[in-house]
């Protein structure tokens, strides 16, 4: 039984407590939270086949430096743990394992890669936690009844593979499609929403599919191989180095389809000036954000905040760079779901909070696309608008399409 003495010593010890600023609950319970600081880890390949996304991670950092200079998230700073995988599961496993283990940080935020992040998804679930709004659109980062740990950040690749069909049908309805596709869950993805989008009755238009490995020195032979079969429409379904060398040869080879591309290798600097801007010309993609080159924001709000935040935490090549754009809305995200978290920041409510965002307006997302979640769609952005290359910027078409 507490006695009147000791209920007035804790009573006393505890307006003290609060007297003094610090917060009581939840923050002294939560793995990597203090009363002055979130710890947040990630995995980047900032080496290895896919470092062109290294700009993410580095993107994402200015972004927290920012917001920790105008005071952090609800008083606490933000304290970003960015470590190389070089895109290798196997090494993605035992940098998270360290960010866990050692770094005991509070969530896994924005891991760049389809295979690595699924190399740790059932330990980051096991353990439980967050490995949340990770840059990867495929299917297997959106299912909350299996893996309710784990959220994804940018649409699901079959939701594009669906776009692309609905065009395809719209416009050429007497296609041979082609395709090109990384050989795992990312470039797989592919391949199953395009059938799925082109349905039972038309699913023969495509009459090729090859594969390539991210170890792969070039796709040259892949692409030869596509242009023998008679392919005069072609999804490409790769990583901004091999989604290069698919544009470049293809155009050295005097081989001209029609050329779909997926929205992650979408960046002028990472993708089209390595491949040549003249033979980038007619791509196609699916876009969510706006594009820096396009000269139809120069005056817009959300434009004006990205320039000026480059400007000062980045530099002029980042400026045009649809990865870092990516980043910035990546960036934008967390701090939504942490200050919706308040005080409690406990592993559990940041995974609630993450999955209760309504109607998120961001600065550099497009016009009426806004990010919406709940406990049962863990797909934070399910539109699109098409979009193709003019020769220096993405030009949008049609309306915004809800996957």
């Amino acid at each position: 039984m507490l006695s009147r003495r000791s209920f007035l010593q804790s009573s006393a010890a505890a307006v003290t407590y609060l007297a003094s600023g610090a917060r009581p609950g939840w923050a002294a319970n939560a793995p990597g939270i203090s009363d002055t600081e979130i710890k947040i880890g990630q995995t980047m390949p900032y080496s290895g086949p896919a470092s062109a996304y290294g700009v993410i991670g580095r993107t994402e950092g200015a972004y927290f430096r920012m917001i920790n200079e105008t005071g952090g998230v609800n008083g606490r700073k933000l304290n970003l743990i960015s470590l190389d995988d070089g895109y290798s599961p196997q090494k993605t496993v035992e940098q998270t394992r360290r960010l866990v283990e050692q770094e005991k940080v509070a969530l896994i935020f924005g891991s760049v890669g389809t295979p690595t992040n699924d190399a740790v998804r059932s330990y980051l679930n096991d353990n439980k936690v967050p490995q949340l709004l990770i840059a990867s659109g495929s299917n297997i980062f959106g299912d909350p009844e299996h893996y309710p740990w784990t959220m994804g950040a940018i649409p699901n690749y079959q939701t594009e593979a669906h776009i692309f069909a609905k065009h395809i049908l719209q416009t050429k309805p007497d296609a041979k499609i082609g395709v090109l596709f990384q050989n795992d869950g990312f470039g797989k993805d592919y391949a199953v929403g395009l059938r799925d989008g082109l349905g039972a009755d038309h699913e023969a238009m495509i009459i090729k599919e090859v594969s390539y490995e991210v170890s792969d020195p070039t796709v040259d032979s892949q692409v030869i191989t596509l242009q023998s079969a008679g392919v005069d429409t072609l999804i490409i379904a790769a990583a901004p180095k091999a989604a290069a060398q698919a544009i470049r040869k293809a155009y050295d080879i005097g081989w001209a389809p029609v050329r779909y591309m997926t929205y992650v290798s979408a960046s002028i600097t990472a993708t089209l000036r390595p491949a040549g801007l003249d033979k980038s010309k007619g791509l196609i993609i699916g876009l969510f954000g706006k594009d820096p080159t396009d000269p139809r924001w120069k005056d817009d709000p959300g434009y004006k905040e990205w320039v000026a935040f480059v400007s000062k935490y980045l530099t002029p090549s980042e400026l045009v760079d649809l990865n870092a754009v990516a980043a910035f809305s990546y960036a934008a995200m967390l701090i939504q779901v942490l200050k919706q978290c308040g005080d409690d920041l406990s592993r559990q409510n940041v995974m609630r909070q993450a999955a209760n965002l309504r109607d998120l307006e961001l600065p550099m997302l497009l016009t009426g696309i806004k990010v919406n979640t709940s406990p049962d769609n863990f797909y934070p952005i399910r539109q699109m608008q098409l979009a193709t290359f003019n020769g220096e910027s993405w030009e949008l078409f049609g309306d915004v399409i809800s996957g």
